[in-house]
């Protein structure tokens, strides 16, 4: 099927059947570009083109580069226009009209990466949004009409292959284009008809309480994004913002607060990265929605624990279905904790760059603070992305008492090859400095299990010397200590992805054996009334 698509967009009749009549200028004018970085700007007219974590060195973006589809994905998108732009150099602008010229004479036809769906949707709205820059002046008419002729002839294949061919929040990345495209070409009709296709996407990929379909906090940011995006360019415009839409940003902007730390970070599930602050404080506020983070996520399938300064969000759902599930990673019932802006229980982190090893690692069980057994992964992470086995059933209740919190889960996914069903509650005081948790698994004896508990690699973490307990410092000089009953407690190693790069940083793991009687660890993290420092009772 995939070769038979590259054969007919590829061929000149497609390409033939993609032409026609396109107006003079665009019919809207987007008056707030998303923000670029000016350093990234400055590598770029440096000649240095970074993207997915790799960089080529070229005099002109590289569009051929045998470089790794992300990063291929990437210059094609064109969002570096904002980097550009955020130099404010001249020089910068001059580049990006020679680069987009130079575009037009080598891409300006059908590429399966260059003119995939999403990558499309990316590059036609990034040239909606710089098109002052690229071909604003009277001088510029030339420029103009090439460019709205070549804008007009990706919104006519985009509008053939967006609802099939790419999946989750490409999809609506996609769509977002597609939108922005239309509006500013005229025409209600098509308008219309990509508008419903917009609702009917929002139904599949928005859940009622607001959170994504991916269940990332990633993915909520980029479909919130393009959400705000389709509405910007409906209402640049002129045109009435349907219900589905606003609805839909307004239940996905307390949703992308729900997976927010006390620094502004986001929660690392399911492929997320901590993501850029300042974005991700732009697109709430664009957003424009003021609904509260809730407690609970019944649909997305996590919880909310916030009690004084202490935050515990928890994985409590079943693993996102197929079609959403490309960046799921195996960490059923982990949960990350902060501690005012510091954080202090994490999870890995999703990996961003290229490396297929580096993202089955952070995919695996063990890289979430959660319970493994026997080494194995409590979903099946697929070869080709998606999940295989995974848990199907993951009841979960809560009950909120005087400003505490317990939150208790199970999921099975450990039924089909071990015939074990793992448990965990949690508690958090009201005053926030008390966190009590307890794992169980029932079903047949003998298998080996461990608890992970990741550290920020901020964190300093010590054992006691009777092994009993471990002592965490935060780097404010905050200590909390970790009991554990039921498992045999260790420091390890590990990694942390969440700030993009790969950063050493510890684990606390508590190891332990399932008996006739199946397994119990109990656990505790209570704030310590003085530094770790100051207690003699600890050793490196």
């Amino acid at each position: 099927m995939r070769l038979s698509r590259s054969l007919l967009y590829g061929s000149a009749p497609y390409h033939l059947s993609l032409l026609g009549r396109a107006p003079a200028a665009l019919a809207l004018r987007l008056d707030q570009p998303w923000p670029g970085d000016p350093a990234r700007g400055a590598a770029l007219l440096a000649g240095a083109f970074s993207f997915a974590g790799e960089t080529a060195q070229a005099a002109m973006p590289p569009w051929t580069a045998p470089m790794p589809t992300q990063w291929l994905a990437g210059l094609h998108g064109f969002s570096w226009l904002a980097d550009l732009a955020a130099t404010g150099e001249a020089t910068a602008a001059q580049a990006a009209r020679r680069w987009t010229a130079d575009w037009l004479v080598r891409c300006d036809a059908w590429d399966a990466i260059a003119w995939r769906a999403d990558v499309t949707g990316d590059r036609l709205f990034a040239w909606i949004e710089h098109m002052d820059t690229l071909a604003g002046g009277a001088e510029e008419a030339a420029a103009r009409k090439r460019l709205v002729a070549s804008i007009a002839r990706q919104a006519r294949h985009l509008a053939r292959v967006a609802a099939r061919e790419a999946m989750g929040v490409k999809r609506l990345a996609a769509l977002r284009g597609l939108v922005a495209a239309v509006a500013a070409l005229g025409g209600e009709r098509r308008l219309e008809r990509v508008l419903a296709r917009l609702a009917r996407e929002i139904v599949a990929q928005i859940l009622p309480d607001g959170g994504h379909a991916a269940r990332s906090p990633a993915a909520q940011l980029a479909a919130l994004r393009y959400l705000v995006d389709a509405r910007a360019a409906l209402r640049a415009r002129q045109v009435e913002v349907p219900a589905a839409l606003q609805s839909a940003i307004d239940r996905a902007a307390p949703m992308l607060r729900f997976f927010r730390h006390g620094d502004g970070t986001l929660a690392l599930f399911n492929g997320a990265d901590e993501g850029e602050t300042a974005l991700t404080d732009r697109v709430l506020a664009r957003a424009d929605a003021k609904g509260r983070p809730p407690p609970s996520a019944p649909y997305a399938g996590f919880q909310r624990a916030q009690a004084g300064r202490t935050l515990v969000l928890a994985d409590t759902g079943v693993p996102a279905r197929p079609g959403f599930d490309g960046d799921a990673h195996a960490g059923t019932l982990s949960f990350e904790m902060s501690h005012g802006r510091e954080r202090l229980v994490v999870n890995c982190g999703g990996y961003q760059r290229t490396s297929s090893d580096w993202r089955n690692v952070a995919r695996a069980t063990a890289a979430h603070s959660t319970l493994i057994v026997a080494d194995t992964n409590s979903s099946e992470i697929g070869a080709h992305g998606g999940l295989g086995r995974c848990p199907t059933h993951v009841p979960c209740e809560r009950i909120e008492d005087g400003g505490s919190h317990w939150v208790s889960a199970s999921h099975d996914g450990y039924q089909p090859v071990f015939g074990l069903t793992h448990a965990r509650q949690f508690f958090v005081a009201a005053d926030g400095e008390d966190l009590r948790g307890e794992d169980r698994l029932t079903g047949p004896a003998g298998r080996s299990f461990a608890i992970r508990f990741h550290l920020h690699p901020q964190v300093q973490a010590s054992l006691t010397q009777d092994g009993a307990a471990a002592l965490l410092r935060l780097p404010s000089g905050t200590g909390w200590r970790l009991r554990a009953q039921g498992a045999v407690m260790s420091l390890a190693e590990s990694v942390y992805l969440g700030g993009g790069d790969v950063r050493k940083s510890q684990q606390v793991v508590l190891d332990g054996h399932v008996g006739s009687g199946g397994a119990t660890v109990k656990w505790a993290l209570r704030r310590e009334a003085k530094k770790p420092a100051e207690d003699g009772d600890s050793q490196s």
